[in-house]
């Protein structure tokens, strides 16, 4: 039995590159935070509510970067995905 296409499996091809973007965002997200941990000094304006917005503005500029698809994550996600599509490969 031949396998479902793309767009009965997942949305088509626009479903597929948000998923690739959207996993590319999930990378960029850990490596900022990753960052932000490595911190070199005191931070005089340190507070629990600095730390959440600063966590916001990571998660949107993840998404903004990745949305642009300057990292090639996620065009390399893609890539696999659709050759294994293409191929038959389950």
């Amino acid at each position: 039995m031949p396998t479902a296409a793309p767009a009965a499996a997942g949305g088509g091809d626009g479903g597929l590159r948000k998923a690739a973007e959207a996993f590319e965002a999930v990378i960029l997200r850990q490596l900022m935070a990753s960052m932000r941990q490595a911190k070199l000094g005191d931070d005089i304006f340190g507070s629990s509510a600095t730390d959440n917005f600063r966590e916001m503005a990571d998660s949107k500029t993840a998404d903004s970067i990745a949305a642009m698809r300057q990292f090639g994550i996620a065009d390399m996600v893609e890539a696999q995905f659709r050759a294994r599509a293409a191929g038959g490969v389950q």
